[in-house]
């Protein structure tokens, strides 16, 4: 681990761990949250989906960690469709209309089939800033046009350098193959995690590491400190610990924290725990 960089794990309740952070603290939250299937899984239990259970349950959350944001930073949610509707009303009740920058949607293609409904194969990331003033940086997370042709665009080379041309209106529009490709609202490049991924763990829920490095390199700076408060496997402990970010974060379940410090272990064989605000739990 760089030096100076801190990655604290805590097996909390979110909002136990939230009250000792003081306010304007934190740069970028990152939460995988409850998915609302009422469902009991190996890990963890899931809420009922209910409006009223699901305001309960979030309100008070979000309301402590709009306190502990930044004025620079964002928070970003993911789930599936069975909530996104609640939980973004609750959103734009905590930290403002205004303040919505975008429902990102990843999609993914493994699992089950169904005969009932079109497959359901995609979660919703709300993004909300805390003021105008957020952090973004796209060209960190863009790649470069390359030498494919796009959008049947006319290819020219001129001193030694690709170009591809098209006309609109009256006026020339140029591209170059090292310009950067900006990404859309709609992710399909970030598959899934099969069962046989070298990074599985067993948790159920576990994401991609490629999902959370795009989204910690898009709102956040080296050092900044990044916060998931329904850590599960803790890979974005994981992702932070190798982009190097500070983290925080817990997950009431034991067998969760273990698995968290065992892969931040793995990458460093020196790591312990540290304890950034308030008392070890």
């Amino acid at each position: 681990m760089s030096e100076g960089k801190k990655i604290d794990l805590r097996c909390c309740d979110n909002l136990e761990l939230m009250a000792t952070i003081p306010n304007n603290t934190i740069d970028l939250i990152y939460c995988d949250i409850l998915y609302g299937t009422g469902k009991d899984f190996m890990d963890y239990k899931d809420l009922y989906p209910m409006r009223e259970i699901i305001e309960e349950h979030y309100l008070p959350r979000l309301k402590e960690m709009h306190r502990i944001l930044k004025n620079t930073g964002s928070i970003y949610l993911q789930m599936d469709s069975r909530i996104s509707h609640w939980v973004r009303c609750l959103l734009d009740e905590v930290f403002g209309y205004g303040n919505f920058r975008n429902e990102l949607i990843w999609c993914y293609n493994t699992g089950g089939k169904s005969k009932k409904w079109f497959s359901k194969k995609h979660d919703v990331i709300l993004w909300y800033s805390k003021s105008n003033k957020y952090k973004f940086f796209p060209d960190a997370i863009s790649e470069k046009r390359g030498t494919q042709k796009r959008n049947n665009l006319k290819k020219i080379i001129e001193n030694g350098e690709t170009f591809y041309v098209c006309r609109a209106n009256g006026k020339e529009y140029r591209y170059s193959e090292n310009d950067s490709i900006l990404l859309n609202d709609w992710w399909i490049d970030i598959p899934q995690m099969q069962q046989h991924h070298p990074d599985r763990t067993g948790y159920y829920s576990q994401k991609p590491k490629e999902l959370i490095e795009r989204i910690i390199m898009a709102s956040s700076n080296e050092g900044d400190l990044v916060a998931d408060f329904y850590s599960g496997s803790f890979t974005t402990a994981v992702v932070c610990n190798e982009l190097n970010r500070n983290f925080i974060g817990c997950d009431i379940n034991p067998n969760a924290y273990e698995i968290g410090k065992k892969r931040v272990g793995d990458f460093n064989k020196n790591f312990e725990p540290q304890t950034l605000f308030g008392n070890e739990m």
